[in-house]
């Protein structure tokens, strides 16, 4: 009787034991695919753009605070991690016209806000064409494409760190004027002509 005891007191165990692993595994595999759920921080300050100036922007966010930003001409020396090094020049693509929305990626320098790139999302809006695509970019992330043929349409766009997302593909936006655009991803550069 004895040993009967101390096998069910073992059996009882060796079965909390294996219930509490499997559980720690439940939950080890859950943490890594939340982990891998998560995406990238945008670090992009988005709002109207006021009192532009040849150096110089106010931009009024769109949770209404104003942040003043400085233009670099490239210049100016910036202290990281205790180096000096010279800092490029700001990238303004689109223009800055007082009211039109604009995508600010800033770094800080000696304290002040400095606009490293700029897109103006009031410039990108509209219809753009190229060899093979014609699609137009609308207000609130939406793409509409015109040729009904076309294998890969661009479904929607946001701006993200200062890239331009035309789901399903990324650019560096290299230029943005009024009658032309030219993206760059890993496949190449793209030139886009604006329709009316």
């Amino acid at each position: 009787m004895r040993h009967l005891r101390y096998f069910l007191v073992f059996a009882v165990t060796l079965l909390l034991v294996m219930g509490c692993k499997e559980k720690k595994e439940a939950n080890v595999a859950s943490l890594q695919l939340d982990e891998n759920a998560v995406e990238e921080v945008d670090s992009t300050v988005y709002g109207n753009c006021y009192a532009a100036a040849m150096h110089s922007f106010s931009l009024i966010t769109n949770s209404g605070d104003t942040i003043f930003y400085s233009l670099d001409e490239g210049d100016l020396n910036a202290v990281e991690d205790g180096a000096d090094m010279e800092m490029p020049p700001s990238d303004v693509q689109g223009g800055l016209l007082d009211g039109d929305k604009l995508a600010v990626i800033a770094t800080q320098v000696d304290g002040e806000d400095v606009a490293k790139k700029v897109l103006n999302l009031t410039t990108l809006l509209g219809r753009w064409t190229s060899l093979d695509k014609n699609f137009e970019i609308k207000d609130g992330g939406l793409v509409e494409s015109h040729v009904s043929a076309e294998s890969k349409p661009y479904t929607s766009w946001k701006i993200h760190n200062g890239k331009l997302v035309l789901a399903p593909d990324t650019f560096e936006v290299l230029t943005l004027g009024p009658d032309s655009m030219y993206l760059e991803n890993e496949n190449g550069i793209f030139e886009f002509k604006r329709q009316n």
